[in-house]
């Protein structure tokens, strides 16, 4: 297919990420193809054949762009003539500061604005392994459900031993929220830079309350589809390992030895450590802290944790099977594969958590493809953005060691500079994002 003199760009796959790629990339005056495989291929959690069909949740979270990141998020995807917002403010449901949507009338309503786009194309059809050769522009939207051929091919192609499928996350926590009247900079033995971790002391008695709520603590249950997905030691749910004995834990990942806290007198019992989890270093990890607790136990549990008494989540932990790529590892600054730049990644397969996350990197996905296609180099947005802020993460501002999904969070967020109030930073930063959004919309 060929419009306005231009090669059509292939997306494969119809969800938020693919819907929207594909909007914006002929928008831009480029014609696509939209590849999605329903209903020819059902999956295990789809139920309609409707393209960005909503499979969890109907909400698009916090709608709030001057306090909430992920309401920032929503507010420059307006800027930018996002279809997914369109569609969700005219089918949106009441639901305080947040955004939710009534999910069938949302997803219809994105399927009859790309069928009735004149330069989109969709075709019904799995397609088995990678995209023939002579699609020299392809975005890989197909989220944490891709198809097995689809999954061994790429798998071959970025030469990982495997898609990162994982069954449990650990928490992240704002380094900002930690009590550090309690908490200490300490490596274990004092190896490496000696204090690369933040550490949480637990006398004996606290240790055994901790154990105790592990235990009684309400637990997430599996979907029907992911009841055969087998535990992965490496990342084995907290609670599982404290239901095979008490002291598990104190000799696993809450060992103390080694480890000298210099607020007490005597050697804790047990400890929790904290690692840093971006670059930025406003985010850290809780090691070992895998867990398929419920939400609201997971807050309640790990807040009593000394030092996290007043702690702020980026992320909760959660269990569930899925796959996505090693971003940091295998993608360039682009969104494209290093091993072959001609394929562009975009929404949950990229290691982003969320619908709208998701969204937001086909939308880049989509202008950046566009850009190519008509001759130009594209440019990503400021760090400072939402949207530049989730494209740093995941193609080289997080570890690519330890790399797991990620929503859109402040922590993300380079630090503003000069002093500014606590009330006043998410409002700050907020300006600031808007301010070189615009900035970068006019250069374009």
């Amino acid at each position: 297919m060929m419009a306005n003199g231009l090669k059509e760009i292939h997306i494969i796959g119809g969800g938020l990420a693919g819907s929207e790629a594909a909007w914006q990339a002929a928008e831009q005056g480029v014609p696509v193809i939209l590849h999605e495989m329903r209903p020819v291929r059902k999956t295990d959690a789809h139920h309609t054949d409707h393209l960005a069909e909503l499979v969890c949740s109907n909400s698009f979270r916090s709608d709030d762009y001057e306090n909430n990141a992920v309401g920032l998020l929503h507010e420059e995807m307006r800027r930018m003539n996002s279809l997914i917002m369109a569609a969700a403010e005219k089918h949106k449901v009441p639901a305080g500061s947040a955004l939710a949507v009534d999910r069938d009338g949302f997803s219809a309503a994105v399927t009859e604005t790309l069928e009735n786009h004149p330069l989109i194309t969709i075709e019904r059809s799995e397609i088995k392994g990678l995209p023939p050769a002579e699609w020299d522009n392809v975005i890989i939207a197909t989220g944490p459900l891709t198809s097995p051929a689809l999954s061994s091919a790429v798998l071959e192609l970025c030469g990982e031993d495997a898609l990162a499928f994982f069954d449990a996350i650990a928490p992240i926590i704002h380094k900002e929220s930690i009590d550090f009247g309690t908490a200490w900079y300490q490596s274990r033995y004092d190896k490496g830079d000696g204090a690369d971790y933040i550490n949480l002391p637990m006398t004996k008695e606290q240790y055994e309350d901790f154990i105790h709520d592990l235990n009684t603590g309400e637990k997430t249950d599996f979907k029907e589809w992911e009841k055969d997905t087998p535990y992965f030691e490496g990342c084995m749910p907290i609670e599982v390992m404290a239901e095979r004995g008490p002291e598990t834990l104190r000799f696993g990942p809450m060992k103390p030895v080694g480890l000298t806290c210099p607020h007490w007198d005597e050697k804790p019992y047990a400890v929790v450590q904290l690692r840093q989890d971006n670059k930025l270093g406003t985010l850290y990890n809780m090691v070992g802290f895998q867990t398929k607790l419920k939400y609201g136990e997971q807050t309640r549990i790990f807040k009593k944790i000394p030092g996290l008494e007043n702690a702020q989540f980026a992320r909760l932990g959660g269990l569930h099977r899925n796959t996505f790529l090693n971003s940091p590892k295998v993608l360039d600054g682009l969104m494209r594969m290093k091993a072959d730049t001609r394929l562009r990644f975009a929404g949950q397969i990229t290691g982003v958590e969320g619908y709208v996350e998701s969204a937001a990197m086909g939308l880049m996905a989509g202008r950046m493809a566009a850009t190519e296609r008509k001759g130009g180099t594209p440019t990503p947005p400021p760090a400072t953005t939402a949207f530049g802020a989730l494209i740093n993460h995941i193609t080289g501002g997080a570890d690519a060691k330890t790399f797991q999904p990620m929503n859109v969070n402040f922590g993300l967020f380079p630090p503003l500079e000069g002093k500014v109030y606590k009330k006043e930073r998410k409002p700050a930063q907020s300006r600031r994002a808007l301010e070189d959004l615009a900035s970068w919309m006019d250069k374009l």
